[in-house]
């Protein structure tokens, strides 16, 4: 993938980015409507369920992690809900698996192996880019993605230097992801800006253009360790810049919100943004993503009752 911005100048995209204000009141009333929708019942909630499940990014990104708690990961990956559940739903044959499973880089090789010997081309992300503060040498960064990519992750989820964001040197910082850009080689790439720790949402805008204009494949908004992780009014600001920067230049990039979504309900909610904000076409894991954890439980839980009529005691649905 090349810099969608080459074939133009880039001083005159970064005179764009100049000049950008966002109206904080109108973008935080936006954010109110949204999450006031009625949300679908049954059968359709069912299926905007299931939708959701193949956006997920299962994520595992802990101290602890262990090749034998990857390995569990990628097996609810390839078999997100059980069998005998989208059975009587008719949903058995439609190969329900979730987007992709998302690790540390050292960890990557032992989720490659896990999938390959269970026959499944899930795709493996890797976060990179001294995740997730971003502040180690731009060198040590690099590497880090290089590895992640020479051990088979095919997509990665870079974060960005904040303090080039904060201190305005927006150039600085569209170098600096040029260059991660193409470190990933043929892997997608996508953007954490880290939004909870950008201040203001004029600067999440521009850390959004930014790094649209230097290749990224997806802008995603947490590490999901920062204080404040995915909020929906953050998402407006950042799906805006995804719709506007379409409009100018004709190439689509994808949205990852994560940190913090932890309910079936909620994921019902960022469909219905994303359907609502930038359309249909959006609607799907190559434009679409939740990073999640803990999310497809509760989603495994509200399906277990669509289908029994009850809720399941803890032991009878398998661990992520």
């Amino acid at each position: 993938l090349t810099c969608h911005c080459y074939s133009t100048s880039i001083t005159g995209y970064l005179e764009w980015v100049l000049k950008i204000r966002v109206n904080t009141q109108a973008v935080l009333k936006r954010a109110q409507q949204i999450q006031g929708r009625k949300v679908a019942k049954k059968q359709w909630q069912a299926a905007w369920l299931l939708k959701a499940v193949t956006c997920i990014d299962l994520t595992t990104l802990a101290g602890d992690d262990t090749p034998s708690n990857v390995h569990r990961l990628c097996m609810k990956a390839t078999q997100p809900i059980r069998h005998d559940l989208l059975k009587s739903m008719d949903m058995h044959d439609k190969g329900i698996t979730t987007a992709a499973v998302c690790v540390y880089p050292s960890r990557v090789a032992d989720a490659v192996k896990s999938l390959k010997a269970a026959n499944s081309s899930l795709p493996v992300a890797s976060v990179a880019t001294g995740f997730p503060a971003g502040q180690t040498p731009l060198k040590t960064r690099l590497e880090e993605v290089q590895m992640a990519v020479e051990d088979g992750a095919t997509e990665i989820d870079i974060v960005i230097n904040r303090t080039l964001a904060l201190t305005g040197q927006w150039r600085a910082l569209y170098d600096e992801i040029r260059q991660f850009r193409e470190a990933c080689g043929d892997a997608h790439m996508k953007t954490i800006l880290a939004v909870g720790e950008l201040g203001t949402f004029t600067n999440v805008y521009k850390a959004s253009l930014v790094s649209m204009m230097a290749g990224s494949d997806f802008i995603k908004t947490s590490t999901g360790k920062e204080t404040v992780n995915a909020t929906y009014p953050v998402a407006i600001v950042m799906v805006r810049a995804i719709r506007d920067y379409f409009l100018r230049t004709g190439y689509k990039v994808g949205f990852k919100p994560a940190g913090g979504i932890r309910t079936a309900q909620e994921s019902v909610v960022w469909l219905t943004l994303m359907k609502e904000e930038l359309g249909d076409e959006w609607l799907n894991p190559h434009l679409f993503r939740l990073g999640a954890s803990s999310l497809l439980a509760d989603i495994e839980r509200q399906i277990y009752h669509y289908v029994t009529g009850r809720y399941p005691a803890y032991h009878e649905l398998p661990m992520a």
